[in-house]
Order: C-alpha cells, then structure tokens, then sequence
C-alpha cells in the first residue's frame, strides 16, 4: 500500500476509490434519512438496525472512520503536492481558463465538509456511542417504549442556526461532488463509452442528493 501512495497516479487511485466508497456511505445514509419525511416506523426500524447489528458497528464503522481520515489526510497532501506544481506552471499559463472554479477549490468545499462533520460527530456520533456503549442503552427506546431515533433527529432540526448550518454544508458538499464525482471515475480509468452516462448520473448526484439531504431539515424544521 505504501509503494502505491509513493506515486501521484498510485496517490489519486487512492484518492478515488476512498472517494466512490463514502459516495456509497452518503447515498444509504440519505436513504435511511429520508425515511424519516415519509414513515417514522420505517426510519426508526432502519436506524435501530444500523445502530445495533454488530457487522455494522464493529465492521463497517471502523472502515468508514478510517475511509473519512484517509480521505481528507490524502486531500490535503495532493492539494500541498498540486500547489507546489502549480507553482511553475502557472507562470506560464492561466490556471482560471484551463480549470472550473470547483476544481480550483475543491481544498475549501473539504474543509469546510470537515468541519461540519466534525461538529456532526460531536453532536451525534459521540453521544451515541456514550449511550451504547458507556451508558449500556443498546435498546433504543423512550421511557415510553417507542424507539428514540426519529424524535432525536426532530429534535436536531429545531433550532434554525443548526439547520442553516446543515443546508450550507451541504452546498458545498454538492460543490465538492460537481467535480470530485467525475474526478474519481476519470482516476480509477473509466474514460470510455459509458464516460457520457457517468456525467450526467455523477450531476444528478451530486445535485439530488444534497437537495434531498436539505429536504429534509427544512422539512423538520417548518414541522416543529
């Protein structure tokens, strides 16, 4: 593994594949979320399973911790990489006119998506953890008996500074998807026929997902 990172087409390879991975992640998580719009039973069944089937939680949580750091550390050491290539070559010529704004701030659109995921982990993830694991809650009820998971995530949703911070990230996350989507196609070698296809399936991504990840907070919020 490290003699692929060693080589910038080993390092954007990488970069790729964690990319399409927490695309997949992104994709089920607005699954199970838009569940909670349209049938709360629903939502709280899927995140209780998510919450307590042990492959999830000590398999594939640990993959997508590890994907996201990967993801963001290898982000950040291409875009040093990049600049410092950019250094000569943009004497020559003008970067603005070879490349979309996108690419061009593709370290800002991730930073700020760090950030918010950031605060997203301390304010979800964390007490979750605390509840299942430190508290020993694994049931997910109320004192009522009914499931906690959707009227937490209402609950989220109430004040208005949170869900205007949760529509701008996800903005941005649209931004970074515009180009990175393509970006990681085009890395992984899928120039072909299908590249057409790939284009127009990575904007309606890119846009549909985050449009529907906004849906959703708008829509708790106006329902308070």
């Amino acid at each position: 593994m490290s003699g692929i990172l060693n080589s910038s087409i080993g390092r954007k390879f990488a970069m790729a594949l964690s990319a399409l991975f927490l695309m997949i992640f992104i994709l089920q998580h607005f699954a199970i979320n838009i569940l909670s719009v349209f049938s709360p039973d629903a939502f709280n069944e899927a995140s209780h399973f998510m919450g307590t089937f042990w492959a999830v939680q000590y398999l594939l949580q640990p993959v997508l911790i590890l994907g996201v750091i990967f993801h963001f550390v290898m982000g950040f050491v291409l875009e040093i990489r990049n600049n410092k290539a950019r250094a000569i070559s943009y004497a020559k010529n003008n970067g603005a006119a070879n490349s979309s704004w996108m690419s061009r701030n593709m370290i800002w659109s991730g930073g700020f998506i760090l950030v918010f995921l950031i605060i997203h982990f301390i304010d979800f993830w964390i007490p979750e953890i605390n509840t299942k694991y430190i508290v020993g809650d694994m049931s997910g009820t109320l004192p009522s008996g009914e499931f906690r998971y959707h009227e937490e995530l209402v609950h989220k949703f109430k004040d208005l500074w949170r869900v205007a911070l949760y529509c701008v990230a996800f903005v941005f996350l649209s931004l970074h998807l515009l180009h990175g989507f393509n970006s990681a196609f085009q890395s992984i070698g899928a120039n072909n026929k299908y590249t057409k296809g790939l284009k127009g399936f990575s904007k309606i991504y890119a846009i549909g997902v985050p449009v529907g990840f906004i849906f959703i907070a708008v829509y708790h919020f106006l329902n308070h």
